[in-house]
């Protein structure tokens, strides 16, 4: 089929790297679920560990029950939310490092026209690869139909 454009597609090579993005995204989800995030707040009143099943540790210092209910009940708030800060950084680090850029979620919350030029690339390459299977199918049912 010369001139397929399949000519030069080496099947070994995409399976070696098949196989070496499927080892690393199975590293990166043990990675992921043993991450916490951590906060405090300013005063030390309050502390929060935070991990992919949510909030798993709340720690109140005695001299938090001094504090109004209103005004306690913002201060956990708050630290939740930055355990879950702290947490998200960390998840996105670790991704980065075994995806790569690609795994940098954080540039997408900066650019969101980032996101959808990405998404339109996708959608070109897609019709493309589309289009030139169909059209290989095409080449191969006429040389059939001879």
């Amino acid at each position: 089929m010369a001139g397929s454009g399949f000519d030069d597609f080496d099947m070994e090579r995409f399976r070696e790297r098949a196989d070496a993005r499927i080892d690393a995204v199975e590293r990166l989800q043990g990675t992921l679920s043993s991450l916490v995030g951590r906060a405090r707040d300013e005063d030390g009143l309050v502390g929060v560990e935070f991990s992919a099943r949510g909030l798993s540790e709340l720690e109140l210092h005695p001299k938090a029950m001094r504090l109004s209910s209103g005004e306690l009940a913002e201060r956990i708030k708050e630290t939740v939310r930055a355990a879950s800060d702290d947490l998200y950084r960390q998840m996105n680090r670790t991704m980065a490092e075994v995806l790569g850029q690609e795994g940098d979620q954080a540039r997408f919350l900066d650019d969101p026209e980032a996101v959808l030029a990405q998404v339109r690339e996708a959608e070109s390459a897609f019709d493309r690869t589309a289009e030139d299977v169909l059209g290989e199918l095409d080449r191969i049912s006429r040389r059939l139909s001879m």
